[in-house]
């Protein structure tokens, strides 16, 4: 399910377009300034991010320059009222994809994301078919997993648990995101089912599981995947 980051500091703006955003089904996080915004698009890695120019800490251009310095290629789209020829031409120069004018109307807002969301899928499709991390290899094609090019025997769970991980490309997932993605809604599954997956699936893709070079916990948050 796409992860939607929105970096806004109007909170009746936020909070509308959050609404509307899981009501059509994706995942969202908002943030208010661009420092937390930075933060966690480090962190989580979103599929596309709505970034206002106007916003607290760093400007909304300042985050972009970053975000494309460190080499992060989410979509961006930039909503903002600075609707100057200048500006765009300022954002599109530090490698937004999308630029929508405030005031804005909410169905062509969601035609353009669904669209930055539809060209990214096509384009990492293209670009991939499996991932690596170290001497792990995964082959997203025909469901196999290797470690120094030996297969890796993983229940179905296990399997779904490492492309979570992998396709953050680095990123922290958190527990809930693990359950809400991996095991859907099922009220009987608690954080603990992620931890004890966890330690499982380090057995097998580790070289040594109990000094895990790839499967790392980040405390307080969750886990991801390190190269």
């Amino acid at each position: 399910m796409p992860r939607i980051l929105i970096i806004e500091d109007n909170a009746d703006l936020a909070f509308g377009l959050r609404n509307n955003l899981e009501i059509e089904g994706y995942t969202v996080e908002v943030a208010d300034d661009g420092h937390k915004g930075l933060a966690r698009a480090r962190a989580t890695r979103p599929s596309l991010i709505v970034l206002d120019l106007m916003i607290p800490g760093l400007d909304g251009y300042r985050v972009l320059r970053t975000l494309r310095e460190e080499n992060y290629d989410m979509p961006v789209l930039i909503l903002s009222a600075r609707g100057e020829e200048g500006d765009k031409v300022r954002g599109f120069g530090l490698g937004a994809d999308d630029y929508v004018t405030k005031p804005f109307g909410l169905l062509e807002l969601l035609a353009r994301i669904q669209a930055l969301l539809r060209r990214g899928r096509t384009s990492e499709s293209a670009e991939t078919s499996g991932y690596r991390i170290g001497d792990i290899r995964i082959d997203t094609r025909d469901h196999l997993v290797y470690r120094a090019d030996e297969p890796v025997e993983l229940t179905q769970t296990e399997y779904d648990l490492l492309i979570a991980l992998a396709r953050r490309k680095g990123g922290v997932a958190s527990r809930q995101e693990l359950l809400k993605e991996v095991w859907g809604h099922q009220h009987e599954v608690l954080t603990r089912t992620v931890d004890s997956h966890v330690a499982e699936l380090r057995r097998k893709i580790e070289e040594n599981p109990a000094h895990p070079k790839h499967l790392l916990t980040i405390r307080r948050m969750g886990y991801r995947l390190k190269d």
